[in-house]
């Protein structure tokens, strides 16, 4: 597996631990540091530039940070057939991928301690879309969202 992840300036330590405990469990991680590259750039600018790669299909998952993971989490949800999801719990992280079959997961490093968002991730990783009854909700989601955005 193969994860793209990034943050806003306010979320570069949260970003670091994260990046080291996926090397460290053997994921390939891709740091997109858009906030380095871009200087003046802000979390919509974080967060769209890494919904455009998991809509292009570059990548299947990603992760994102900003100060509560709401804001680049609603950007995200800007871009066309991408799903993302504030979580500050593992319950919550492990629903967003098996039943509303989220790519990216986002968490805030003002309201989300380390250990925790490690914990918060591992749940997320290890859930797959469970489909069943499910199913029908993500697809009129996409149907809905199709229809905003055309």
């Amino acid at each position: 597996m193969k994860i793209v992840i990034d943050a806003d300036e306010v979320a570069v330590d949260l970003k670091k631990t994260i990046i080291e405990h996926l090397e460290k469990k053997g994921i390939e991680v891709v740091d997109l540091e858009h906030i380095s590259k871009h200087p003046g750039a802000h979390y919509p600018d974080v967060g769209y530039n890494l919904a455009l790669k998991i809509q292009s299909g570059e990548f299947e998952r990603g992760i994102l940070m900003c100060g509560t993971g709401q804001g680049v989490a609603m950007i995200a949800n800007k871009v066309e057939g991408v799903y993302a999801g504030a979580c500050n719990d593992v319950y919550s992280a492990e629903r967003i991928r098996k039943s509303n079959n989220a790519q990216i997961l986002t968490l805030g490093s003002r309201v989300t301690g380390p250990e925790s968002a490690k914990t918060i991730v591992d749940a997320w990783l290890e859930s797959e879309f469970q489909g069943g009854g499910s199913q029908e909700k993500v697809e009129q989601m996409r149907r809905l969202e199709n229809k905003s955005f055309s």
